[in-house]
């Protein structure tokens, strides 16, 4: 199908804002657009979900099926490949057991997170270099681009999975909690957006924050090949430092500056701009907003590990973090499977509390 950006090439593109420009623009425009909502309230926001929400069956039972689907794979490759992969690697037994669970996120992040890649800088799609276009010919039931649907029904019914998976499936750790929560909101935005026709904006949202799964996969896994068959790896052990330092600039840059400066300024700012009266707009904001806090929060245990990297010079940190979350033993891999988002989250921990999320 055509791209949605539709009368993008004859518009100049603006440049990303600042943080002080956003946050004073956007609440300078929150702030009016509340002043006029002047009929806003329970109301208002049932017809408007009747007038505007399109979604089909066929879709919703798609998405339950896909969910279960996610299940079965992750219990064939767990059984198939990860474990014996792990024996074969001789890991130790705390090792092996959470193994499997890193090595499928790994392989669904790197897959989410090349397509998105593959449909910001690879097709038409202008969305990442000019966010206010993705509100650019927006309609109320407009048709969804097949590239971008196949992309809705991977993470939404991945992250649909991810909550049961976390909750059964997942080692326990002290952030699961907050993870849940991420995962409900995470599907919610897919859910939403995709019923109200923003799909646009939610293929940016994902392609900024997979990006840190994969990198949290890949340092915890290297964790558990360095010391494996009880000797010491140290390309293993490099490469779990490097995956570190990759995770916390990539966690600032891509959802805290790239994420709040093009995606939410978009949403609370453009959006009014291209449609004046958009469905759901303070919903939709409150949800993104919930999302940024969340990425701040997890941040925070970044700027903590790093720092007390600095005063004891080891980055067995990581590991440390893991064990003693793994006080309460994970479930066995039989049914420990996931469908992950994110945060998007997004992972879990990483070096002394380095935590993540995936995912919209």
């Amino acid at each position: 199908m055509d791209s949605l950006a539709g009368s993008a090439g004859a518009v100049e593109v603006e440049p990303m804002p600042g943080y002080i420009e956003f946050i004073t623009r956007s609440a300078i425009v929150m702030l009016d657009a509340w002043r006029d909502c002047s009929s806003c309230g329970l109301e208002l926001s049932k017809r408007t979900f009747l007038d505007n929400a399109y979604i089909t069956w066929t879709e919703i039972a798609l998405f339950f099926f896909c969910a279960y689907l996610w299940t079965k794979v992750r219990r064939g490759l767990t059984e198939s490949l990860f474990k014996p992969l792990g024996q074969w690697c001789r890991l130790l037994p705390k090792d092996a057991a959470k193994m499997p669970e890193s090595a499928w996120k790994l392989v669904f992040y790197t897959m989410s997170w090349s397509y998105s890649t593959y449909l910001l800088f690879f097709t038409s799609y202008s969305y990442f270099h000019d966010p206010p276009s993705v509100f650019y010919d927006w309609k109320s039931g407009m048709s969804v681009p097949t590239d971008i649907a196949i992309a809705y029904l991977i993470q939404g019914s991945f992250y649909g999975h991810s909550i049961y998976a976390t909750i059964y499936m997942d080692a326990w750790r002290k952030d699961s909690a907050v993870m849940v929560v991420h995962h409900i909101i995470t599907l919610a935005l897919i859910s939403f957006s995709y019923a109200f026709r923003y799909h646009n904006i939610g293929i940016l949202v994902l392609f900024l924050h997979d990006i840190n799964d994969i990198q949290l996969e890949f340092t915890k896994l290297n964790v558990y090949l360095k010391s494996r068959g009880g000797g010491y790896y140290l390309l293993n052990d490099v490469l779990s430092n490097l995956g570190s330092v990759s995770f916390s600039i990539t966690w600032f840059w891509f959802r805290l500056y790239w994420f709040p400066l093009k995606v939410m300024y978009a949403t609370c700012v453009s959006s009014l701009q291209s449609v004046p009266h958009i469905p759901f707009y303070f919903f939709f904001n409150a949800l993104l907003f919930a999302l940024l806090l969340m990425n701040i929060y997890w941040f925070l245990f970044i700027v903590m590990f790093v720092v007390k990297l600095l005063k004891v010079k080891e980055v067995n940190d990581v590991r440390e973090y893991e064990d003693e979350d793994s006080r309460k033993e994970p479930p066995a891999e039989n049914s420990t499977d996931d469908a992950g988002h994110h945060n998007s989250a997004q992972g879990k921990h990483v070096q002394n509390g380095i935590t993540k999320e995936k995912h919209l």
